[in-house]
């Protein structure tokens, strides 16, 4: 295949990624309003059928992503990730990836249309707004640090979109426990069931915590290694470490606000909720690192635009 003809198939397989990851978000969206409706503890059979349906698109989506990725680093002779749009198709994989992984441990189906939703949402604006032509790397691009840096952060940042939405349900589920809690006959129907709504469909907090908690203890230390690997890689380029450039200041701001969510988890009278909100301040950083220093910050690190 010509080089061209690789782009193409690549764009091709983007855009059926976005279709199936459509189907998909609708299809968890279905089993998300019968499990509200019916109530989390016994989803009937068509519920799980449909939230398995959805799955299986989440998997399908995930494979054309994955070729589409791939398919763009043949055309280009180089590592698929070389500016924006680039990086949001990998970080696409990235999150798909630790969803599934996730999803073949831990009871987080309810996740599904989250997740999808943001992937959908990633791939809709990378097609859109942030497309490049496949091509030839800017010369500060040609290192082996690109390998190294970007690969870490795309990781880092696919797993903390999953510790995000995991925080993000555990806020709301927790909210509904302590209500419970503090009032079960008000939290209670006629029958003196529990009443039902979303955030009964949800796992238990204590589930929700607990895959945030790993999410984040498993990026956290690949983030530090790209950003010290993005200050060596400084240092070759530019003759210095560290120069306070906005991606460099975005990337540290990052850091600290997760540093500080896994440091409040120790910490008595931190844990739960509060610490939690550290967690989210975090990834509304990484993203603002990446999508508003990219399209409106001037620095070094904007031949990484669009």
């Amino acid at each position: 295949m010509t080089n061209q003809t690789l782009a193409q198939l690549s764009n091709s397989l983007v855009y059926a990624a976005i279709a199936v990851y459509a189907l998909a978000m609708l299809s968890y969206s279905a089993e998300a309003a019968r499990r509200t409706a019916t109530g989390a503890a016994t989803p009937t059979e068509r519920t799980r059928l449909v939230g398995a349906i959805g799955t299986s698109l989440t998997v399908l989506a995930f494979a054309l992503t994955v070729g589409g990725t791939i398919s763009r680093g043949f055309a280009a002779g180089r590592v698929p990730w070389g500016n924006m749009y680039e990086f949001v198709l990998v970080c696409s994989v990235a999150a798909g990836a630790a969803y599934l992984a996730f999803l073949a441990r831990l009871p987080v189906r309810a996740f599904g249309v989250w997740i999808v939703g943001l992937i959908l949402l990633a791939l809709g604006l990378a097609v859109t707004v942030l497309y490049t032509p496949a091509g030839a790397l800017v010369p500060v691009l040609d290192s082996y640090w690109l390998v190294i840096h970007v690969a870490a952060a795309i990781t880092g940042g696919g797993v903390f979109t999953v510790g995000a939405v995991a925080t993000a349900l555990f806020l709301v589920r927790t909210r509904l426990e302590r209500r419970a809690t503090a009032d079960p006959i008000g939290n209670s129907d006629a029958s003196g069931s529990p009443r039902r709504g979303y955030a009964a469909s949800l796992p238990s907090a204590s589930t929700l915590e607990q895959v945030a908690h790993a999410a984040h203890m498993f990026a956290f230390p690949i983030w530090t290694f790209a950003v010290i690997a993005g200050a060596i890689w400084a240092e070759n380029s530019w003759g210095r470490y560290w120069g306070w450039d906005p991606k460099e200041t975005w990337a540290f701001i990052t850091w600290v606000l997760y540093a500080a969510h896994l440091h409040a988890q120790a910490t008595a009278g931190w844990r739960g909720t509060r610490a939690a909100w550290f967690a989210l301040a975090g990834y509304a950083a990484f993203l603002f690192n990446f999508f508003g220093v990219n399209l409106w910050i001037t620095g070094l690190h904007s031949y990484a635009g669009v």
